[in-house]
């Protein structure tokens, strides 16, 4: 089964590679860019994915009724973060920024993805209980009223408090995206220079702007799968 997993979601990941590159194709030979990049940017990392394989990971070590990833990802849609970058253009090729994710969305993020989870799991208890010959009431509210009975507490409590986190802690989100600094701009390169204590703190990503849209990508370690951003200006200007 868990071979099926690793072999589901690296599908998956290839599909995303082949998609992210026909967009980048497009924008880098077809679309016109702007060199001053100025403006508020969001971007909306997708959570779905994770939150989906951490729960039917989980549901597959508790030896829950079968349920495959595509299941778990109908369940939980469109699971998403924001992210606001803010860059301000006070020279040729040169600006500062201020980057962060938005803690309301976090906790917003995370509350969906937990309710998600756990009316499968409600779904998932029913099917398990048909087949013990259950014959009582099959609506949500009379499952959610056995889960309390049962484990003293509403689903996704019980969830919160014994199932793995589904999202990143937000603490690592912002050790990923959260600084200041200043930023210059090189032959289709976005070098950001951030503030940190006792540290120079350097993050390089190639960048088109295409008029509202800004797309970032940022090579790997491993130079494999690059990590790209698709970032809408905001309106609020």
């Amino acid at each position: 089964m868990r071979g099926n997993l690793k072999n589901i979601v690296w599908t998956i990941l290839f599909l995303f590679l082949i998609t992210s590159t026909a967009l980048l194709t497009y924008l880098h030979f077809f679309a016109a860019g702007d060199k001053d990049l100025s403006g508020n940017w969001i971007t909306k990392p997708d959570m779905t994915k994770q939150a989906a394989v951490t729960a039917l990971s989980w549901l597959q070590d508790i030896d829950a009724v079968s349920v495959s990833l595509e299941d778990m990802e109908a369940y939980m849609q469109g699971l998403t973060i924001e992210v606001n970058l803010t860059l301000d253009q006070t020279a040729d090729s040169e600006g500062t920024f201020h980057c962060n994710v938005l803690p309301e969305s976090y906790d917003a993020c995370n509350q969906a993805a937990y309710e998600a989870f756990a009316a499968a799991f409600r779904d998932l208890l029913l099917e398990r209980l048909r087949m013990a010959g259950y014959t009582g009431g099959t609506d949500d509210e009379t499952i959610e009223m056995l889960v309390t009975e049962t484990f003293g507490m509403p689903t996704v409590s019980y969830l919160m408090s014994c199932a793995p986190e589904l999202l990143p802690p937000l603490e690592d989100l912002q050790a990923q995206y959260d600084g200041s600094g200043a930023y210059i701009t090189s032959e289709g390169m976005l070098i950001r220079q951030y503030d940190a204590e006792g540290q120079a703190v350097t993050k390089t990503e190639s960048y088109i702007r295409k008029d509202s849209k800004l797309v970032l990508t940022e090579e790997t370690d491993s130079g494999y799968l690059p990590t790209i951003y698709i970032l809408q200006q905001s309106q609020n200007q």
